[in-house]
């Protein structure tokens, strides 16, 4: 016979508390869970969609010639779209075009394809960065909620803080108490019971999965990931000190400067070329240069913004262990600066790793694969969640579960609290606010005296 959980297992203040919260951070959290995993869901498969949709820019057809020279592609590129060059990037593979990015008069920023053998230039789109597309570049903005600007950061990193929470009070509504069914298999039954096993169990096998997605994008978030930043960087953990005694550096920040920079770098400020006038290296000799340093291909070659400005190459494989940046004085062609991952702290690395794996890098098709799955259970765990409360709420009411007469705040709950406030500042003060509001209820909720 199976062992059904005790009344008093699942009706301590504990397990009321932990419900409640675990309701009311599923019903805030949830539609904004189901918008990260549908569009990082689809951005995992980035360049298989770009090659789909802009194949005829994309790609070509090999030939046995040898490339023409950066110079001679980004001339072609020129002629054809008159611009100032912005970056070049060389064909990844020999089926790849070659990309040249211009800013127009006007301030457009577009991408030229060429192909790399013949020179013919195969189209352009206006330049979406280090998303490949234009398609690409809207579902990172939606998947980042940057159309919202600085409140949208702010809501995302709140949510991937929620989101761990909700992982946490999530197993422990799960624990077994002694019950052996809807445990690791949800039971094929109508009505709630089903509804709720499918939550519970598809919702356990993922936890480490959503916990790990969650911590893996907070150090890209504003508030909390500048102060993991400033830590690790205290700590000498991040980036080492040293990088920058030999030369003068700028105003400018490399995240501002680049498309992406690695994450330990982008507030580090870029270096200035010493000497600030004569004539420029040539592009063909600097992508010598960074060539024979062994950079991996599928690099982009950044050029100097002003004449104290550098040349930049930079590349961000699946392999994370061969990103690397490197900062070249534009008139001399003098190696500034060169960082690869071995380079980064334990705190940098870890990022870096954890960002790539995050984004279905790291490990080829079977990291899409896995990690694309956390997202379809993240949506699928929506669902249910949304279907058991609307099956569960009474006509007119919210259907929250309801606050006990001797309604109190088990220590338990505070200690959660005090720990999220520490490691995620905005969900602690989230949790202040929803706090404030279930003590009001509770006022306002408990019956008068006689």
């Amino acid at each position: 016979m199976t062992k059904k959980p005790s009344a008093a297992a699942v009706n301590t203040p504990l397990y009321r508390a932990v419900w409640r919260w675990h309701f009311y951070a599923g019903l805030i959290v949830l539609p904004f869970m189901i918008l990260l995993a549908v569009t990082g869901g689809l951005y995992l498969f980035k360049d298989e969609i770009n090659d789909a949709f802009y194949s005829d820019l994309r790609r070509v057809e090999p030939a046995a010639t040898a490339f023409l020279t950066p110079s001679e592609l980004t001339a072609s590129a020129l002629t054809a779209h008159p611009g100032k060059l912005k970056a070049y990037l060389p064909p990844a593979a020999p089926d790849r075009a070659a990309q040249i990015r211009i800013a127009t008069e006007d301030g457009q920023k577009n991408v030229v394809y060429v192909n790399p053998y013949s020179g013919a230039v195969l189209g352009s789109d206006w330049d979406a960065g280090f998303a490949g597309s234009p398609l690409m570049w809207t579902i990172r903005k939606l998947h980042s909620l940057e159309y919202v600007g600085w409140l949208g950061n702010r809501v995302i990193e709140c949510v991937a803080g929620w989101a761990i929470l909700l992982t946490v009070t999530g197993v422990y509504l799960w624990w077994p108490r002694g019950r052996k069914e809807g445990v690791l298999k949800p039971r094929l039954t109508r009505g709630r019971t089903m509804w709720r096993d499918f939550h519970a169990v598809t919702g356990i096998y993922a936890a480490a999965f959503i916990v790990f997605l969650a911590t893996t994008g907070l150090p890209w978030s504003g508030y909390w990931g500048k102060n993991f930043y400033d830590l690790s960087y205290s700590a000498g953990l991040g980036m080492p000190d040293g990088y920058w005694d030999k030369y003068p550096t700028s105003t400018v920040l490399t995240g501002e400067a680049l498309d992406r920079a690695p994450w330990i770098l982008e507030n580090q400020p870029m270096p200035l070329s010493k000497a600030a006038e004569g004539i420029p290296a040539g592009l063909d000799a600097v992508v010598r240069i960074v060539e024979d340093m062994g950079i991996h291909p599928g690099y982009a070659l950044s050029m100097p913004n002003g004449p104290t400005g550098v040349f930049t190459a930079s590349v961000y494989p699946d392999d994370i262990t061969y990103e690397r940046v490197i900062h070249l004085d534009q008139y001399t062609g003098e190696v500034l600066f060169d960082m690869g991952l071995a380079d980064l702290g334990a705190l940098g690395r870890a990022a870096e790793w954890g960002i790539s794996v995050h984004m279905g890098q790291e490990f080829g098709t079977a990291n899409q694969i896995a990690m694309l799955l956390a997202c379809i259970v993240i949506v699928l765990m929506a669902i249910s969640a949304i279907v058991m409360w609307w099956k569960r709420r009474p006509v007119g009411s919210l259907g929250a579960p309801r606050v006990p007469a001797d309604w109190r705040i088990p220590r338990a709950i505070l200690g959660i609290a005090v720990v999220a406030g520490l490691f995620f500042p905005l969900v602690g003060l989230s949790m202040l606010v929803a706090l404030t509001v279930e003590l009001l209820l509770t006022r306002v909720m408990q019956p008068k005296p006689a």
